[in-house]
């Protein structure tokens, strides 16, 4: 029996204006078909690797489509709910960052909102899968997205899948009264693999960020912060046995450095140092790590062969237009020959 990997989180449309007003006089603007797990499924179809999304979408012809599209990814979309009444949608300019506070979110009362627990056949959506990944997107949104996911990851783990999480912190969409720090341990302590940052660690699941780290911390003690900060999740979940870590910083005007570390068994293995003058965009790369991590660990690589493979899939990510990666193994194989 096949291997599957299902990924789980809200399909999303991204408007991507040019700004300018240019969208407006050319009555135009790219739509592009994402949302983070997608775009790990899409990484993970085109790498050959058998995988599934799973989100919920209204009962529409556009949600037709959208199935459609999928599939001709590779993507297995079949076991799709469908409930609710509208598809999330989020603006974001032409080259701009996620994390940068031009991005508009319109998610509240989608079909994916409206998920609570009871609503989903669990046994029928984790059939023949052995991989589960989400991240802290979905229970951004509601108690009741929280209590789904929890109650898939209880079933997840009844059934012996692994489960991995990205650390992925969007402060715009934490508004219903909860912090992430009161939600995502609750969620993490199910997790075999957890992907993030140290600042993510510390704003998502309490582990702090020694007062020592700053803009001008040398790479040595953002290493050495890495091993104490995935020791630390250990320690605190003690499911979890592979902990992934990513560094990007801009490199003005317009570049970026980048590396990673995974933390396993009680060793750190760091990728190479990747540069860049000019970024494409920004979007998806870090979706296209999480994807490269699940690549590797699934395919049985050893721990320096998955980060270095993450690495540069994310890496290779930042040259490419849209939210998913378009990369062959080939591809990001070559590329980090180039760095090695």
């Amino acid at each position: 029996m096949q291997k599957i990997v299902c990924c789980f989180g809200e399909i999303l449309l991204r408007f991507s204006p040019q700004l300018g007003g240019e969208w407006i006089k050319n009555a135009t603007m790219p739509v592009f078909v994402g949302g983070a797990e997608l775009n790990v499924a899409t990484a993970l179809a085109n790498w050959n690797v058998p995988v599934q999304y799973t989100s919920v979408l209204p009962d529409n012809q556009l949600s037709v489509e959208l199935k459609q599209y999928i599939e001709e990814k590779g993507i297995s979309a079949d076991k799709m709910p469908c409930f609710g009444d509208r598809i999330g949608t989020y603006y974001l300019p032409q080259g701009a960052d996620l994390k940068n506070a031009g991005v508009i979110y319109d998610r509240a009362h989608s079909a994916f909102w409206a998920l609570a627990p009871g609503k989903v056949d669990w046994d029928s959506i984790l059939e023949n899968v052995s991989w589960f990944h989400f991240s802290a997107i979905s229970p951004a949104l509601n108690e009741d997205v929280v209590d789904a996911c929890e109650e898939v990851l209880k079933i997840a783990k009844s059934k012996g899948i692994t489960v991995s999480v990205d650390l992925n912190y969007r402060a715009k969409l934490w508004k219903y009264g909860k912090q992430p720090v009161e939600i995502m341990p609750r969620l993490a302590q199910y997790c075999d693999v957890i992907m993030g940052n140290i600042w993510a660690a510390d704003w998502l699941l309490g582990i702090p960020v020694d007062a020592s780290i700053n803009p001008d911390s040398t790479q040595e003690e953002y290493l050495a912060h890495s091993i104490r900060t995935a020791e630390a999740i250990q320690k605190q979940y003690p499911q979890c046995s592979v902990v992934a870590h990513t560094f990007r910083f801009d490199a003005p005007p317009k570049g970026i450095l980048y590396y990673t570390t995974l933390f396993t068994n009680g060793q750190q293995y760091v990728s190479p140092t990747f540069t860049i003058d000019e970024v494409v965009d920004k979007v998806g790369s870090g979706d296209c790590f999480m994807g490269g991590l699940i690549y590797g660990l699934y395919n049985e690589k050893s721990s320096q062969e998955v980060i270095n493979y993450a690495a540069a899939a994310a890496f290779g990510k930042l040259n490419e237009y849209g939210d998913a990666t378009k990369q062959s193994v080939e591809q990001v194989e070559n590329l980090l020959a180039k760095f090695l």
